[in-house]
């Protein structure tokens, strides 16, 4: 009898077999998207999570559906309080490990030491700075060695995010497989599930945080204001990403 292959061993390696292997699943129901991700790529796949309430569902759904997957997060340094409570929490609820890439210290205290504690205000130049160091570089020492992440990016988030495909071939990271496993959910269908499935998730939410990223730069939004419109509101709509998420 010839061994099973492992999951990675079953996954074709260019990005147009990749692609093409997911196309089905562009409009799958979630649980479908993770299952396949768990049967071509086990371990070698993670979910990268700041802990909102997309994430949690992923989370959630990923222990049903996609239980090899890891779990990684970006730890800032600026993260509010209720952030690391809730990773803590999640922790504890469902048995994980939680991965957490911090940025490098050198390039941290240059930052601090040379420009102050609130560089990022000045101009968009420095916030991406701040961001590239925070978040971008510790981004890519977490993918090193995966075959592909799922995030909780959905549509409805923002005018940035209306065009995100459910699957994507990411070769701005070495050339992973991207999934987007609730990218056609609205805020409503997220909420209900958390609701239906006891999904423990941030008590920023309960505040009026629809999105939530360092402390510095999120605020709750207005209900006219869409998702995104709490990070970096002192820039022009246009600039509500950081880096990890790449406008279209």
């Amino acid at each position: 009898m010839s061994a099973k292959p492992s999951p990675s061993s079953t996954l074709a390696r260019t990005p147009q077999d990749l692609l093409a292997a997911a196309a089905p699943f562009e409009a799958a129901p979630a649980e479908q998207v993770l299952a396949w991700v768990e049967q071509q790529l086990g371990e070698r796949a993670a979910i990268a999570s700041s802990f909102g309430v997309e994430d949690m569902v992923l989370i959630d759904l990923a222990r049903k559906h996609a239980p090899s997957l890891r779990i990684f997060t970006l730890d800032t340094g600026r993260l509010p309080p209720e952030t690391y409570e809730i990773i803590e929490v999640t922790r504890n609820r469902y048995g994980v490990t939680v991965e957490t890439f911090f940025p490098d210290r050198t390039r941290v205290e240059a930052l601090e030491s040379e420009q102050g504690y609130f560089s990022f205000r000045r101009s968009l130049e420095a916030r991406q700075e701040c961001c590239a160091i925070r978040k971008l570089e510790p981004l890519r020492r977490a993918l090193q060695g995966r075959d592909g992440w799922v995030t909780g990016l959905r549509r409805e988030q923002s005018l940035n995010r209306n065009k995100v495909p459910v699957v994507e071939y990411d070769a701005e990271h070495g050339g992973l497989l991207k999934l987007n496993p609730l990218a056609a959910w609205s805020r409503k269908q997220v909420w209900a599930y958390v609701r239906d499935n006891g999904v423990p998730y941030n008590t920023l939410h309960d505040r009026g945080y629809a999105s939530i990223g360092c402390a510095p730069c999120t605020r709750a939004v207005k209900p006219y204001e869409d998702e995104r419109a709490g990070r970096w509101w002192w820039e022009s709509r246009e600039h509500s990403e950081c880096g990890l998420h790449p406008v279209r």
